[in-house]
C-alpha cells in the first residue's frame, strides 16, 4: 500500500473501532425494540469494517493507531445530545464513507485492498437508508421551520466534515484516482439525497 494511503486507511479504521454503546444505548431508551435490534447489527458491521481494515493494515505490515484529532471531535459531536443528533451525525460520516469506500474499491490498483473496500462499501451503501427511514420517522411530527433550522445546521456538519476529509485524505483520495473537488461535489450530491429521503 502506499503510505500515504495507510495514513488514510489507518484514520478510518480508527472511525470505524468505536463500541456503539452510546448509540446502542439511545436506541433502546427510544423504546422499538426492533430499532434497538438494528442499531446494534448496524454497530456490529462498523466493528467489522474495523476488523477488515485492521486485517488489510496487517497484510501490509503497518499497524493500527490507537487515536485520530478527527475521531474525537466526531465522537464529541454526535454525544452531544439525542439520538436525531447521534443520527445526523453519524449519516455524514456514512456519506462520506460511501466515496472513500468507493475510491478504495476502485482506485488502489491491488485486490486485496479493493475487496476490502467494496465490502465495506455494500455495507455502507445499506446503512444510509437505514438511517434515512429512522430520520423521518424522528422529523415526521417537526414543524417546517425547524425543519428548515435543522437542514441548514446540518448542511454545515457536512460541510466542515467533506473540508477536514479532503485536507486530511486528500493526498491518499489522489492517488486513489480521486481529486479533492471531485469528492466534495460528489459526496454533496450524495448528502443531498440522504437529506431529501430524511425529510421526505
Amino acid at each position: 500500500m502506499d503510505p500515504v494511503v495507510v495514513r488514510s486507511v489507518q484514520r478510518f479504521q480508527v472511525g470505524e473501532s468505536g463500541d456503539g454503546a452510546n448509540l446502542i444505548a439511545k436506541a433502546e431508551q427510544a423504546g422499538d425494540r426492533d430499532y434497538a435490534a438494528a442499531a446494534r447489527l448496524f454497530v456490529a458491521e462498523e466493528r467489522n469494517h474495523a476488523r477488515l481494515l485492521g486485517l488489510l493494515l496487517k497484510s501490509a505490515g503497518q499497524d493500527t493507531i490507537a487515536a485520530h484529532w478527527s475521531d474525537a471531535v466526531f465522537v464529541r459531536l454526535r454525544r452531544a445530545m439525542g439520538l436525531r443528533l447521534e443520527l445526523m451525525v453519524l449519516m455524514v460520516a456514512e456519506v462520506v464513507a460511501l466515496r472513500y469506500y468507493r475510491a478504495l474499491r476502485d482506485g488502489s490498483g491491488d485486490a486485496l485492498t479493493g475487496t476490502v473496500g467494496g465490502l465495506i462499501l455494500a455495507d455502507e451503501e445499506q446503512h444510509v437508508p437505514f438511517h434515512c427511514q429512522r430520520l423521518r420517522l424522528a422529523f415526521g411530527a417537526s414543524p417546517r421551520w425547524l425543519r428548515g433550522i435543522t437542514l441548514a445546521a446540518w448542511w454545515t456538519v457536512l460541510l466542515g466534515a467533506i473540508a477536514v476529509v479532503t485536507l486530511d485524505h486528500g493526498s491518499a483520495l489522489q492517488r486513489l484516482g480521486v481529486g479533492r473537488r471531485e469528492f466534495a461535489r460528489e459526496v454533496v450530491a450524495l448528502f443531498g439525497t440522504a437529506c431529501g429521503s430524511s425529510f421526505a
